[in-house]
């Protein structure tokens, strides 16, 4: 496979014209030459928090607090998915992830309700889509042990240390919700040494200073934290420290649009683009440990191509700044998937 174009190469994406030869899934070879292809070519986005579940009840909720969307046992989210049956929930599940293709994610980092139903419940949606769900099962050992890893809820709901102590002993990914709500549950949080963690809207200066040390990533979430009222995080504070990666969160509360959240974030934040966009992709590969996120050689070709001459991005001067600000789903001309 041959693809040409402005292609923002390396960890700086850098706008280049160049070919870039794609073989056995591959990136074999990216040559720079003068093109008068229009196309954008970028890597995939990775989408470094989800819960995919709630597709079946978009938009429900408004007006509700945090706590009453989603606490569990018995916020709103809770609710709605013990009451729905197994086919709603899977259908909700692979009608998100075939926007999310769509929309060039490669792969997710989704934290599955359900316990081991729900894990195998994604797994099922996710037969025949081309993106890669990083499940993190949720309610027992068990379902981390049908999953890649435990995602937990936060550590004022519940103690976590054996779920931590278990995940730990299968070599699988441990993650959990930290300062949300209130700064107290990030020190508890930490003291989990968890792989990464989620939100850190409240993040105080201790609690930055502890993720510096233990260089513990961080996935935020700003649209879904704007929506609930938590406030935002301290995202250049974080940058500065740690490896910052880009989450959608829950789909009744925003679509798992990477394109919106870079957006969002660029024009809310002081973030350069090239920032933006690492958030977007390889910040999330590395905490998924995942090797796509980056065009470059002997990477996987886990690649986005735009439309450089769509209505929307035609005249763009300056192209990265217009992918991460500018460019939507409307734009993408061909997904790549390794």
């Amino acid at each position: 496979m041959i693809l040409e174009g402005t292609v923002l190469r390396g960890a700086e994406f850098e706008p280049v014209d160049a070919r870039v030869t794609v073989e056995d899934g591959r990136v074999a070879a990216i040559e720079e030459v003068t093109t008068p292809s229009d196309d954008v070519i970028l890597p995939a986005f990775v989408n470094a928090h989800t819960h995919l579940g709630d597709s079946i009840a978009k938009e429900a909720g408004e007006g509700l607090s945090l706590e009453e969307l989603v606490a569990p046992p018995d916020g709103l989210k809770h609710r709605l998915l013990r009451a729905a049956d197994h086919v709603e929930v899977v259908d909700g599940i692979r009608r998100s992830l075939q926007f999310m293709t769509e929309g060039g994610t490669a792969a997710c980092i989704e934290f599955r309700e359900g316990d081991v139903e729900g894990v195998e419940a994604i797994r099922e949606a996710a037969a025949g889509v081309d993106v890669d769900p990083v499940v993190l099962g949720r309610g027992s050992t068990a379902a981390m042990e049908a999953a890649d890893g435990f995602g937990a809820s936060g550590a004022d709901d519940a103690d976590f240390t054996r779920e931590r102590n278990a995940t730990g002993r299968a070599g699988k990914l441990f993650g959990i919700h930290a300062g949300e709500v209130g700064p107290g549950d990030i020190n508890p949080a930490l003291d989990l040494d968890p792989d990464f963690l989620v939100h850190m809207v409240h993040a105080e200066q201790l609690h930055l200073e502890r993720v510096a040390d233990s260089e513990i990533p961080v996935a935020v979430c700003p649209r879904s934290n704007i929506v609930t009222g938590v406030g935002t995080p301290p995202v250049r504070e974080l940058l500065d420290r740690t490896t910052v990666a880009l989450g959608t969160d829950n789909v009744f509360l925003n679509s798992p649009s990477m394109f919106r959240e870079m957006e969002f974030t660029a024009k809310l934040f002081d973030v350069t683009s090239a920032e933006v966009l690492a958030m977007a992709t390889r910040a999330g590969a590395e905490i998924a440990g995942l090797d796509c996120g980056l065009v470059e050689e002997g990477r996987p070709a886990d690649l986005v191509v735009l439309d450089g001459d769509s209505d929307n991005l035609a005249g763009a001067r300056d192209v990265r700044r217009a992918v991460v600000r500018r460019a939507g789903v409307h734009d993408v001309k061909r997904v790549v998937h390794a």
